[in-house]
């Protein structure tokens, strides 16, 4: 279903979810179009994007996000700049973090993202204390921190839940499900339904279709300003489904980049991709959703072909950019200008 909200805002939505799309697209196209960009592993938020957009588009500026190794999304999609992001992605100077964190740890404060770990649950407890500290502080800031369902067999997990129900902190645990892991959900937990952890502590917990944009959004609203107004924490379950493409051990745009015209014509999609742009792409469920509302094929086109342009223009940037100065390796390893 679509938002209740201004159409503007829909397709504002909609502008948001496709830059993610195109911003991942291009950095899987940095491995696989170039040598040595990517030096290492890295992973893409493809799939997930109606999760990250909703949730972020009922935050304010001061809001904090705490994300996962999955960051290029919720990063661009708190507000960051795509340019900066893709940037820090391939290690230049003129990404967010001047090219000292890459894809694994981009953060970028002025938008509330003030730090990403790779590690599974690694930012559980850092979301945990910036919320004690709004607390604290008397501030109205909220945290919110996405991880995904791996990160509920950590300790830090329990540890950090526990304290936020005792504590009564301002703080939304949201659990991204795309089911990776093969078992369905949670196959290294003993948890019929992982919602039952967070119950166990007296945590409410709401489980949602993370593909649908209008759920995610109405629920995002709710869980909103029932935090901001003291009734946290929160916990939800978004259940996306896995985007072919992250099904091996590198993402893999065994598809091609995004046509959004399978949104209405499914069938010339490449096999390997068909059933999952037919059914569980977040994006293309939207525009359909958008269609059928009003809105014609060459007007959503359109707003499809200016992102795409402006994320070219992203990648360009990226790739244009210097690397780090050999002498600036010393910078910044201490607080404050670390000269």
């Amino acid at each position: 279903m679509l938002p209740d909200i201004p159409r503007e805002r829909q397709l504002g939505i909609l502008r948001k979810m496709l830059m993610i799309r195109r911003a991942e697209e291009h950095c899987i196209r940095f491995n696989e179009e170039h040598t040595g960009l990517l030096r290492g592993h890295f992973h893409v938020y493809i799939g997930q994007e109606a999760t990250g957009v909703s949730v972020c588009d009922w935050l304010n500026p001061d809001d904090y996000v705490f994300t996962t190794h999955r960051n290029h999304g919720h990063v661009i999609a708190k507000g960051g700049d795509p340019k900066k992001v893709l940037a820090e992605i391939i290690g230049r100077a003129t990404g967010y973090c001047q090219g000292r964190a890459g894809t694994f740890h981009v953060a970028a404060p002025g938008v509330g993202i003030i730090h990403t770990s790779a590690i599974v649950g690694g930012c559980l407890a850092l979301a945990g204390g910036t919320a004690y500290a709004a607390q604290v502080k008397g501030e109205k800031a909220i945290t919110v921190v996405f991880f995904g369902d791996g990160a509920m067999e950590e300790g830090v997990f329990y540890e950090t839940v526990n304290i936020a129900k005792l504590w009564n902190l301002p703080l939304i645990f949201w659990m991204e499900n795309n089911y990776r892991r093969a078992g369905g959900r949670g196959a290294g937990n003993a948890a019929l339904e992982l919602t039952n952890i967070p119950k166990a502590l007296d945590v409410e917990t709401t489980v949602i279709d993370g593909i649908d944009v209008g759920t995610v959004h109405k629920t995002a609203k709710s869980i909103v300003e029932r935090v901001r107004g003291g009734q946290g924490p929160l916990f939800v379950e978004a259940r996306t489904h896995l985007w072919p493409g992250n099904a091996f051990n590198m993402p893999k745009l065994i598809g091609g980049v995004t046509d959004i015209a399978w949104a209405w014509d499914a069938g010339k999609a490449p096999e390997k991709v068909r059933d999952w742009h037919k059914d569980h792409d977040p994006i293309l469920n939207y525009v359909r959703e958008l269609e059928s509302a009003g809105m014609s094929r060459a007007e959503l086109a359109k707003i499809d072909a200016e992102v795409s342009k402006e994320a070219d223009a992203a990648a360009q940037f990226a790739l244009n950019s210097p690397l780090p100065a050999a002498e600036d390796a010393v910078k910044y390893a201490f607080a404050g200008e670390g000269n």
